[in-house]
């Protein structure tokens, strides 16, 4: 429950950080901002502050700036002329669209630092929580061989063992064999001799050797300097893993859509993206790290969503930009219309 509720404040978080971006760099630059809302739609509440009006509206799909100039069809009021947009030269208009993008990779690498440093990550260990009495009706090779909760184990077979992992991998290949343990106990070498079970498993029957101990979990932190480091390898991991997703949804869209209208459920399921309420159940299934994780990756993935240089994504005004900065005259916001307007429907399709 605790994790699900993180995974959705994490997302609210994330809108309104991503609009303060736009936010507060265009008011750097004295652009005049009327609008700072969560949500699309009818107003659910709003106050005045000043020049801008801040609210909650009543479709929480998002959030928005309304800077002044920056909508090409607006007409701006003589009092406001100097504080547009559209008048601001190239690099004050970058600061602006891509200050919202940079946010998510900078909230991204600051939760991974705390996952890594502060809260730190839950791992298995092979000191064992808890020994299984027994399975289908008969005692576990652990409990027949006198394994007890505290017990370490770091040897199977003469092999050593570190992590949870190499431990399970040598049980699983070791079906009815009795196997010499190295345990620690009260801070001194035993060693126990356990015969494995042969349990079967989807591939094969009676091919996997099990013990019957639970494992115990420790966490492990690293040091700042280590936690920084780790979490700008994580951002960039999950930039390649987000590259993969994003490519996967665009060439599945066909698939998608397919599946949705048929009335395909099982082929659905294999091809629907996760939504947001989606991702708020997969919070709530696991512990606050992995929550926070959750909401780091969903920022590296909307971050790399809203670069691409289609309009109105924070990447296609960038473009804009550019494209008037290299041309030296206004774009045709004529010709904008139609990429905008296939923008707004593959979300409405993505939506459905």
């Amino acid at each position: 429950m605790i994790g699900g509720l993180i995974v959705l404040l994490g997302i609210i978080a994330m809108v309104m950080i991503h609009e303060a971006g736009h936010f507060f760099a265009a008011k750097a630059f004295g652009m005049k901002a009327t609008e700072f809302f969560f949500g699309f739609g009818p107003r659910l509440w709003s106050t005045q502050r000043g020049e801008t009006e801040y609210g909650v509206k009543a479709i929480p799909l998002g959030g928005y700036v309304r800077i002044i100039g920056m909508n090409p069809y607006e007409e701006v009021e003589p009092d406001d002329e100097g504080r547009t947009y559209r008048e601001r030269p190239f690099w004050q208009k970058s600061i602006v669209v891509l200050a919202g993008v940079a946010s998510h990779f900078v909230v991204a690498f600051v939760l991974f630092f705390v996952v890594n440093s502060l809260i730190g990550i839950t791992e298995r260990t092979t000191t064992i929580s808890e020994v299984q009495a027994t399975i289908d009706g008969r005692a576990t090779p652990a409990a027949e061989a006198g394994l007890e909760a505290g017990d370490r184990i770091v040897s199977i077979a003469g092999i050593p063992v570190e992590t949870w992992t190499d431990l399970t991998s040598e049980i699983v290949d070791l079906p009815g064999e009795t196997v010499a343990l190295g345990v620690i106990r009260d801070g001194r070498e035993i060693e126990l001799t356990p015969t494995l079970l042969a349990r079967d498993t989807a591939e094969c029957e009676a091919c996997a050797g099990y013990l019957g101990v639970v494992s115990g979990e420790a966490k492990n932190r690293s040091n700042p300097i280590a936690g920084m480091v780790d979490a700008g390898g994580q951002v960039v991991d999950a930039v390649a893993v987000s590259s993969r997703g994003m490519w996967q949804l665009f060439t599945g869209l066909g698939d998608l859509l397919s599946a949705t209208f048929g009335g395909d459920d099982e082929g659905l399921d294999e091809v629907r993206p996760t939504s947001f309420v989606g991702l708020v159940g997969l919070g709530s299934q696991g512990d606050a790290t992995f929550a926070v994780q959750i909401v780091a990756l969903v920022n590296v993935f909307v971050g790399l969503f809203n670069v691409i240089p289609l309009y109105p994504l924070d990447g296609g005004h960038f473009s804009v930009a550019l494209y008037e900065k290299v041309r030296g005259r206004p774009a045709d916001v004529q010709k904008l219309a139609p990429i905008a307007a296939a923008v707004v429907i593959f979300f409405v399709l993505l939506g459905v």
